[in-house]
C-alpha cells in the first residue's frame, strides 16, 4: 500500500505538467520526441534498440525516441502516469493493477502470451527448504507489485499459508541478488533474466515456478492521452515488437549474442532465459485480460490495494483499427 500512496502523492505533484502536455496534444501539437521507458528484462525493446529498427521505422513519422531505464515495473508506470514517459515497454501483469489503483489512465498496446516458468521462487542450493510450505516465518525477498509478487501470493495460498506468514523484503532485482547471496534472505522470488543468472552463477534452486499458479503475461502500455494523439506510433511499435519476438525465438543464439554485452550477462544465461519467455506478441483483448481480475482481487484481499478494482476498466489498442 505504501507504493500506491506514494504514487498518488507524486501524481498530484505532476498534475500541472500533465495538464499542460495534455493541452498541447489536444491542440494537435503532438510531440516529435517519444519517451520510451523500459527495464533490463525488456528483451524485445532491447533488441529493437540494439538493431535500431524501431527508430528507423519512426523516422518517416518525424518521430525520435528517447530511452529511459527503470529498475522494475512499478516506477516505470509511475513515470507513465506522471507524463514523464509516453510509452512503457513490457511490465508484468501485476503492475498495471497497481497503476490503475493510483488512477492512471492506461491504454494496453500489446501483450506477450504466457510464460509461467520465466519467474520462480528460489532458494540457495544448500537450503533446507523443500517446499513452499517451508517458507512460514521465513524472510522472502521480491520486488513489490512485480509479477513475482502475485506468484508468491498464489504459491502461499496453495500451500495453505497467507502473506502474513512470511517476512517480506521489498527489493529491486540487484539488491535482491546481493541479499540472497549473502544469506540475508531465505528465499528470493525473481524473473528472467535474473532468474537464469542466479541459477547458473549462484547455483540457486527452484522451489516453485509459475506453472499452474501465475500465467505471467507481460504488457506494453501507453498513456491514454498519448495513445489517442499518436496511434500511428503505436502501430509501428506493435509491428516491430511482433517482428522482434519472431526473430528472438527463431534465432536464439544470435539473440543471446546480441543481448549479452548490453545486459552484461553470459550468452548462455540469456539463451536459457529467452527459452522460457514466449515473446509471442498479440493484441490485448478482454478475454486475454481474464487473469487481471484475479490478480487485482488477490492484492486487494491482502490490503495491498486501497480499493477493489475492475481490472478490465482500461483502454485497448487494436492493431489495424
Amino acid at each position: 500500500m505504501t507504493h500506491v500512496s506514494s504514487f498518488n502523492r507524486r501524481a498530484a505533484l505532476g498534475a500541472i505538467g500533465s495538464f499542460v502536455a495534455g493541452a498541447a496534444l489536444a491542440q494537435g501539437t503532438a510531440p516529435r520526441t517519444v519517451r520510451l521507458g523500459y527495464q533490463k528484462s525488456s528483451t524485445l525493446i532491447a533488441v529493437l534498440r540494439l538493431q535500431g529498427s524501431l527508430e528507423q521505422r519512426l523516422a518517416p513519422l518525424g518521430v525520435k525516441l528517447s530511452w529511459h531505464e527503470f529498475t522494475s515495473g512499478l516506477p516505470l508506470l509511475e513515470a507513465l502516469n506522471l507524463d514523464n514517459i509516453d510509452l512503457s515497454a513490457d511490465v508484468a501483469d501485476t503492475v498495471p493493477v497497481f497503476a490503475q489503483a493510483a488512477g492512471a489512465q492506461l491504454t494496453f498496446v500489446a501483450q506477450e502470451a504466457p510464460s509461467p516458468t520465466a519467474q520462480a521462487i528460489l532458494v540457495r542450493a544448500d537450503s533446507p527448504l523443500k517446499s513452499v510450505a517451508d517458507l512460514k516465518g521465513k524472510r522472502v525477498g521480491f520486488a513489490k507489485a512485480a509479477g513475482v509478487h502475485y506468484l508468491l501470493l498464489a504459491a502461499l495460498e496453495k500451500a495453505g499459508l497467507s502473506f502474513a506468514d512470511i517476512d517480506p523484503a521489498y527489493l529491486t532485482p540487484a539488491d535482491g541478488r546481493a541479499a540472497f547471496e549473502r544469506g540475508s534472505l531465505d528465499a528470493w522470488v525473481v524473473w528472467d533474466p535474473f532468474l537464469s543468472a542466479a541459477q547458473k552463477q549462484a547455483g540457486a534452486r527452484v522451489l516453485a515456478d509459475g506453472t499452474g499458479l501465475a500465467s505471467y503475461q507481460r504488457y506494453y502500455l501507453a498513456s491514454t492521452r498519448f495513445a489517442q494523439a499518436r496511434p500511428d506510433v503505436l502501430g509501428v511499435l506493435y509491428a516491430e515488437l511482433e517482428k522482434a519476438g519472431r526473430w528472438v525465438k527463431g534465432n536464439p543464439r544470435e539473440a543471446a549474442a546480441l543481448l549479452a554485452p548490453f545486459w552484461g550477462l553470459d550468452a548462455a544465461i540469456i539463451e536459457q532465459a529467452n527459452a522460457r519467455r514466449s515473446y509471442a506478441v498479440r493484441a490485448v483483448t478482454p478475454q486475454n485480460l481474464s487473469e487481471q481480475q484475479k490478480i487485482a482481487d488477490a492484492f486487494f484481499a491482502e490490503k495491498l490495494l486501497p480499493r477493489r478494482l475492475n481490472a478490465l476498466d482500461v483502454a485497448l489498442y487494436q492493431p489495424g483499427a
